[in-house]
């Protein structure tokens, strides 16, 4: 099944803005962050659909999955 991947800021650094990628049905959240070498802590939010979702959500046909670092500041 086919769904689009989106990166923000730092996690677009030596990878991509956004990908279509074919992955197995029961694909999670949390196997794409594994298959893009982002370790669940450094992971500020993760968007399906508009909404908050997290690492273990189940991931759909069509669906883009967008996925920001955590950000610094002050």
């Amino acid at each position: 099944m086919m769904i689009t991947i989106k990166l923000f800021a730092t996690f677009r650094q030596g990878r991509f803005r956004v990908a279509e990628r074919d992955v197995a049905e029961g694909t999670t959240v949390a196997d794409i962050l594994k298959s893009l070498d982002i370790e669940e802590e450094e992971v500020g939010t993760l968007f399906v659909r508009g909404r908050h979702v997290e690492p273990d959500r189940v991931l759909q046909p069509g669906e883009a999955l967008a996925i920001f670092p955590l950000v610094g500041g002050g």
